[in-house]
């Protein structure tokens, strides 16, 4: 009797079990952001005086976008972006938290809806995103948490070490972070190589103060600028890192089914130690240099590689891709046929579904432009040409980027229904956000963020003087 009732329920079970196995299998999920990487600081983009061979690795074996895009010039408001697949302006969130804001708890983060997937879900770096504990990454849908909470290793206070965290518990603070998070990342796939997974690796890496262990810094003992010498060694930890997390794919026999996506949060600093390339303008603007960064994807079992794509992209496209890669249900985006983009209260996404593009099913996205707001600064890009207004006073200025990449020859003049057609543009998709929740004047543009920085500098080097009582 009792063989009976065996054979009985393999016949009933061997459908469902040939329907398993003729399911797809869902693929992991990886995230890699470096902090303030320039555009040109690394191989594929360019540098020459550091080399990034897991980074360029990605390229190799993927899809590289020249016109990738982030939607915040600073490292919160783009972060925004990444964990929501929406504008952070939906929101109101511009600019870097202050006090006890973050991230709006109303947003539904990429944590949520992929462990609403199935899938387990970490995250292993930076959050930048509130510090109560119900803005923590615990509370938005991660399983599990390794890391800081704030814009980096240097917002220590009186002293001490920035706060590190493993979930809500507070941990030492590791000899080098860059070093750390690879590791953690390590870790998390090994513990959960036999379900699929969602990480989040956000480097702190290679944001300031730029610090590497000393074998790295002498490795580039020959660069003369002491700053350049730095961040080279800060970035080559960094792609060491992200080599050792792509080697552990391969040896758990998972690097063929991870979807692997890898940006900078916004472009470099205008600094002599950071290269952005062609570009103008830096972090704190929305000049190319501020928002347009490196912008790679690799899913080995279902990207050619090798392939550079000059469609416009940004990384509010995470969100969706990912979903529709899980064979999850994509809500309604910017993208969709199903309904329009986002607005403030409203689930819906900004970012598009860039499988079709990937595979080479399509050479162009369902969507019309790309949007920036940054405060008083603002910009809209549709197809080559760009409106830009990088500052408070600054008129808004007209630029084709396929002919001028470096937005050095402003068309206003020349093309003044091109001016007012995307003014009208971007005041349609502006009258869908909220306005900024916390005022940073930062955002007046990098002339008046300058002169706030002298002017500091300048009262503090009078009140050392009436300290030692001495006069100028």
């Amino acid at each position: 009797m009792k063989t009976k009732l065996s054979i009985l329920t393999a016949l009933l079970l061997a459908p469902l079990a040939a329907l398993h196995a003729a399911a797809p299998q869902r693929p992991n999920i990886l995230v890699i952001v470096a902090d303030d990487m320039g555009y040109a600081d690394c191989g594929v983009q360019g540098c020459k005086d550091v080399a990034t061979p897991a980074i360029d690795s990605l390229a190799k074996n993927g899809v590289r976008f020249t016109n990738g895009y982030v939607s915040g010039c600073v490292c919160s408001p783009s972060r925004v972006g990444i964990v929501t697949g929406r504008y952070q302006q939906r929101t109101g969130h511009d600019a870097n938290p202050k006090a006890s804001f973050g991230l709006d708890l109303k947003e539904t983060t990429m944590a949520q809806r992929m462990k609403a997937a199935g899938y387990v879900t970490g995250m292993t770096g930076k959050w930048h995103l509130g510090e109560e504990k119900e803005q923590m990454p615990p509370a938005r849908g991660f399983d599990e948490f390794y890391g800081i909470l704030p814009h980096g290793i240097a917002a220590e206070k009186k002293g001490s070490g920035v706060q590190v965290w493993r979930g809500y518990d507070k941990v030492e603070t590791p000899p080098d972070h860059t070093v750390k998070f690879g590791e953690e990342a390590e870790a998390f796939i090994e513990r959960h190589k036999s379900q699929p997974w969602y990480l989040y690796l956000p480097f702190t890496a290679v944001h300031a103060p730029h610090v590497a262990p000393e074998s790295y810094v002498k490795k580039f003992a020959h660069i003369e600028d002491k700053g350049r010498r730095q961040l080279c060694a800060m970035i080559s930890v960094m792609d060491d890192r992200i080599g050792a997390v792509l080697a552990k794919l391969r040896a758990l026999k998972l690097e063929e089914n991870t979807l692997i996506f890898f940006i900078s949060d916004n472009g470099g600093p205008m600094s002599r130690a950071v290269h952005n390339g062609p570009l103008r303008g830096g972090k704190w603007t929305v000049w190319e240099g501020g928002i347009r960064v490196p912008f790679m994807v690799q899913w080995k079992g279902r990207i050619a590689p090798g392939r550079v794509l000059d469609t416009p992209v940004i990384q509010l496209d995470f969100l969706p891709t990912a979903l529709a890669a899980a064979g999850f249900g994509v809500p309604p985006s910017g993208g969709s046929e199903t309904g329009g983009p986002a607005k403030a209260g409203t689930p819906n996404l900004d970012g598009v579904n860039l499988l079709p593009l990937l595979e080479g099913k399509t050479d162009k996205l369902q969507r019309d432009a790309l949007f920036w707001r940054f405060g008083v600064q603002f910009a809209v890009r549709q197809g080559d040409w760009k409106l830009t207004k990088a500052s408070r006073d600054m008129q808004p200025a007209l630029f084709n980027l396929a002919a001028d990449i470096g937005e050095k020859n402003d068309l206003a003049a020349q093309q003044p229904d091109k001016v007012k057609q995307l003014q009208a543009l971007w005041d349609s998709w502006n009258a869908q956000n909220i306005p900024p929740r916390w005022d940073d004047q930062r955002w007046n543009g990098l002339e008046e963020k300058a002169a706030n920085k002298q002017e500091k500098k300048a009262k503090g080097k009078k009140g050392k003087k009436r300290q030692t009582g001495t006069t100028s």
